[in-house]
């Protein structure tokens, strides 16, 4: 019994720390910094104006492109410093031909479908700026996304810059459209933090640049490409910065069914990600890097959901031991986490009736990240995971971008 005690308390400070701990440790470390002036923000300098590529890889994206295009060319930037190249494998829905009616767009197509990353390592051949910004076809970017993003490129250390995924929010949000807000609002703050700690751990692939001189081939069968990339960059000695202030928005996904189609095509990435990065994981190479990608993202892609799901039947036994109705502490923090799981399968039942109440969006959403995790593992092991695009379905749009 004295075992399962320690399994149970070692297991609520490793999930506590994943979600939580993390962010007070980081927050409690800048401000500590910040007193001694100690702190690493990257200010950079508004008037460095570089030559740059916005980079797109698309496949079978009509429905977006003229809004994407048009979005593109009134970002406040000097127009005569920005290509467009669209990479474009196995389109077969008319967007090459689209694409080619736009002044100034690149279009590199060819018919064959390899994936997102096989177009990525084709279409950099293409690239002539100092600079590429990659962005996707279904985002809009802030007006001024791309000055935002590329004055940190000043800092001679800084090799690639993440931007800041946001989510269309509606009056009537749905479970998924809510859960991912707020997630994203979460991880935003985590990103801030660690950014002027040493570096961000991975950027958002909805709009995210780099040096072009850093590029490295990513494997073909690659499913994380922008986790892959930045942190490779971040591994050859340079920082990944993060400037919220450069944005990419697009719609929720239209559902949770949806949503998790996305988590765990991301969960398999991950996995996948920290097998090809495990040289990451020395402290004593990598020091301040190699903890915050423990802290932030190995813990939740592989030892926090298991913890989840063994704590379950090990706090059941330390409860009984107590007697499961009593007040005891561990029969306390079943009860919660009996409610904490019925709140979910509750958010569950209303959302499928669409019946929303956001009080539930919490659980639910943590519930669906975690089982993504599972399921992921499932299909990388199976190796059964597409490197195609399988975009999940998304919510109407209803906001134009500032």
């Amino acid at each position: 019994m004295e075992f399962l005690e320690v399994f149970f308390w070692i297991s609520l400070f490793i999930i506590f720390y994943s979600y939580l701990g993390y962010g007070i440790v980081l927050f409690l470390i800048i401000k500590i910094r910040r007193v001694f002036g100690l702190s690493r923000k990257f200010e950079g300098n508004e008037d460095y104006e570089p030559e740059v590529t916005l980079f797109v890889s698309a496949f079978n994206e009509k429905d977006y492109l003229e809004q994407k295009v048009k979005n593109s060319k009134s970002l406040n930037y000097p127009k005569d410093k920005v290509t467009q190249i669209w990479v474009t494998d196995g389109s077969d829905d008319g967007t090459p031909e689209l694409l080619k009616k736009y002044d100034g767009v690149e279009v590199h197509h060819k018919d064959e479908r390899a994936g997102k990353i096989a177009a990525m390592n084709r279409g950099m051949n293409f690239v002539r700026t100092p600079i590429v910004i990659f962005s996707d076809a279904n985002t809009d970017l802030g007006k001024n996304s791309i000055k935002e993003i590329v004055r940190l490129f000043r800092n001679p250390k800084v090799g690639c810059v993440s931007g800041e995924k946001r989510i269309y929010s509606k009056d009537a949000d749905s479970a998924a459209g809510a859960g991912e807000g707020m997630y994203w609002k979460y991880e935003s703050q985590l990103k801030k933090w660690d950014a002027e700690l040493y570096s961000v751990v991975g950027a958002a692939g909805e709009l995210f640049a780099i040096r072009t001189e850093l590029w490295q081939e990513v494997e073909k069968d690659t499913l994380l490409d922008d986790f892959m990339i930045s942190l490779r960059v971040a591994m050859s000695g340079y920082t990944i910065q993060y400037n919220p202030e450069a944005y990419a928005i697009e719609t929720a996904s239209a559902n949770v069914k949806e949503e998790l189609k996305r988590k765990v095509r991301i969960s398999a990435g991950g996995i996948q990600s920290v097998v090809r990065l495990r040289a990451l994981l020395n402290l004593f190479k990598y020091g301040t890097l190699s903890f915050q990608y423990i802290s932030h993202r190995v813990l939740r892609w592989t030892l926090t959901p298991l913890l989840l799901f063994l704590i379950i039947p090990v706090n059941f036994i330390l409860a009984q031991n107590e007697g499961v109705l009593s007040l005891g502490l561990f029969s306390i923090l079943f009860w919660g986490q009996v409610l904490f799981y019925a709140a979910a399968l509750l958010g569950w039942f209303l959302e499928n009736r669409q019946i929303r109440l956001k009080a539930l969006f919490v659980p639910y959403y943590f519930f669906i990240m975690n089982l993504s995790v599972f399921l992921g593992f499932g299909r990388y092991i199976k190796g059964n995971q597409s490197v195609n695009w399988e975009r999940a379905k998304r919510d109407v749009q209803t906001e134009a971008v500032a």
